[in-house]
C-alpha cells in the first residue's frame, strides 16, 4: 500500500484538540515513527510510551523524548502483554498505516490501569484495501461484514470505525463519549478519528 504523506496537518489538528479534552496527559504512541507526531503535539508531554519495532527509529526516539519509556519491539504483542502498564496511559495513539484494529483490541484486552476518562486517536489505512481486496479478507473486520455485508463496509467504513471501537472499549468498560471522524488523503482512502471514552 502506498503511503499518503499529505494528511499529516490533518492527524495533528486532530491529536491537538484531543489533547483539550485529556487533563495530565500520559500518551502511549504505539507506532512512533520518526517522531514528527511528538514534535508537533507531545514535546509538552513529561510523561509517555512509545512503540517502534524499527530500531534506527527506536534510537532516534529515544534520543527525542528522554523522559518517555522507548521500546523497541513489536506492538501488538507488546500492547497484549501489557507493556506500558507502569504508567497511567489516558491518551493512546495510533498511526499504523495500515489496520489499527488488533493493536486496540490488545490495547483495551490487556491488564493495566485503566483511568476513568481515555482518548484514542487513530490513524487508520485499511479503507484502501476494504476497497482493492474486499472486507471479506480482513479478519478484524470479520464481524462487520456479517452484520452489514461486503459491499457496505467502503461506503461506510467511517460509521463501521464509530461502532467496532464501541464494541472494543466496551469490553473494558467504556463508553463513548465524544467522537470525531472524517476521510482524507488521495481518493479520500484514509480515515482518521478520535474519541474521548469514559467509565
Amino acid at each position: 500500500m502506498k503511503k499518503d504523506h499529505s494528511t499529516f496537518k490533518y492527524k495533528a489538528s486532530l491529536r491537538r484538540s484531543l489533547l483539550r479534552e485529556i487533563a495530565d496527559p500520559v500518551v502511549l504512541e504505539a507506532f512512533g515513527g520518526w517522531g514528527r507526531l511528538y514534535r508537533e503535539c507531545y514535546s509538552d508531554v513529561a510523561r509517555g510510551v512509545v512503540i517502534e519495532k524499527d530500531p534506527r527509529r527506536s534510537a532516534f526516539l529515544a534520543r527525542q523524548r528522554p523522559t518517555w519509556a522507548v521500546y523497541e519491539t513489536d506492538c501488538v504483542q507488546a500492547l497484549a502483554d501489557g507493556l506500558g502498564s507502569h504508567l497511567a496511559v489516558n491518551l493512546l495513539d495510533l498511526d499504523p498505516w495500515g489496520e489499527p484494529w488488533p493493536a486496540l483490541e490488545a490495547f483495551f484486552g490487556s491488564q493495566r490501569e485503566f483511568p476513568q476518562r481515555l482518548g484514542v486517536a487513530v490513524t487508520d489505512g485499511l479503507r484502501q484495501k476494504v476497497r482493492r481486496f474486499g472486507a471479506w479478507d480482513v479478519g478484524s473486520l470479520a464481524a462487520m461484514v456479517e452484520r452489514y455485508g461486503n459491499a457496505a463496509i467502503h461506503d461506510h467504513y467511517l460509521e463501521i470505525c464509530q461502532e467496532l471501537l464501541g464494541e472494543i472499549v466496551q469490553r473494558a468498560g467504556y463508553e463513548l463519549t465524544r467522537w470525531t471522524g472524517y476521510y482524507c488523503g488521495a481518493g479520500s482512502m484514509m480515515t482518521h478519528y478520535a474519541a474521548v471514552c469514559q467509565r
